[in-house]
């Protein structure tokens, strides 16, 4: 029988992107700060970690499709990687840019009388494909930035360097529930077109006049099959050598222009 623990291997980032500790991170709730990532020990039952604990359920709710922090249950070896100092099984990663929610976005831009142009990231985890995608965004005008809580890119110092500053400036809509976000946006009469080699249509077939969520997917497994059968249409980009795909913040940038070839054509 194996005994050996696992061993958790983490970059530290500074202490100034954490705060950690019960009281210290409810302080941080109240005054209305902003977090990517909040770990908590699995084993948490003390009073006051109880009252952290409700205090998450109800600015983060399990099912919601507005702005929200990643909430993971974590072993304290794993909070034990972050810091040396006495963290009482929480620590929480101060988020460099405000999460905008998804549906006071999309209500304010038909209430202005825009054509809502979203791009949303289905587990895009590579940092370097994050900064990327949001800089074309930024370059190209689209709307916001859709990402999940729990299988997304954690929004640090990195993503702001690789996005150029384009996420100071581009808003970003984190979604607890993927599933519920695109059933919103659905009935919201956006046009959910998944960018995926799997599909027979051609992307430049789609119409991308209307309002449009385009949907790119994991860099390694793609777009998740659940969130897959939630999208409108299922487009490709064709493949003429023997490569099967793009790196998937090139896909992105090709649908992203597309969008801005029909809306200008």
């Amino acid at each position: 029988m194996n005994t050996t623990k696992p061993r958790y291997e983490t970059k530290r980032p500074k202490e100034s992107e954490m705060v950690f500790g019960i009281r210290a991170v409810i302080e941080a709730l109240d005054a209305g700060k902003t977090f990517d990532k909040i770990l908590l020990r699995r084993d948490m039952s003390s009073a006051i970690g109880r009252e952290l604990l409700a205090k998450l359920d109800a600015l983060y709710p399990q099912d919601g499709v507005g702005a929200t922090a990643s909430i993971q249950r974590v072993p304290v070896e794993k909070l034990n990687q972050f810091t040396d100092k006495n963290h009482q099984g929480v620590i929480a990663f101060l988020s460099p840019i405000e999460f905008q929610p998804l549906e006071e976005m999309i209500q304010g831009l038909f209430e202005a009388g825009k054509t809502p142009f979203l791009m949303v990231l289905d587990g895009i985890t590579d940092v370097r494909n994050f900064g990327a995608i949001a800089r074309t965004c930024a370059c190209a005008g689209v709307d916001a930035l859709v990402i999940a809580a729990r299988s997304g890119v954690a929004i640090n110092g990195d993503a702001i360097k690789t996005s150029a500053g384009a996420l100071h400036t581009l808003p970003v809509c984190k979604v607890e529930n993927m599933q519920n976000a695109l059933r919103y946006l659905r009935d919201s009469g956006l046009h959910i077109v998944a960018a995926t080699e799997h599909a027979t249509h051609d992307y430049t077939k789609s119409d991308m006049t209307q309002p449009v969520a385009i949907v790119m997917g994991n860099e390694e497994h793609g777009i998740y099959e659940e969130n897959l059968k939630l999208c409108t249409e299922q487009v490709r980009i064709p493949m003429a050598g023997s490569i099967e795909s793009l790196n998937v913040s090139v896909a992105a940038g090709v649908m992203i222009y597309e969008v801005v070839r029909q809306r200008r054509g």
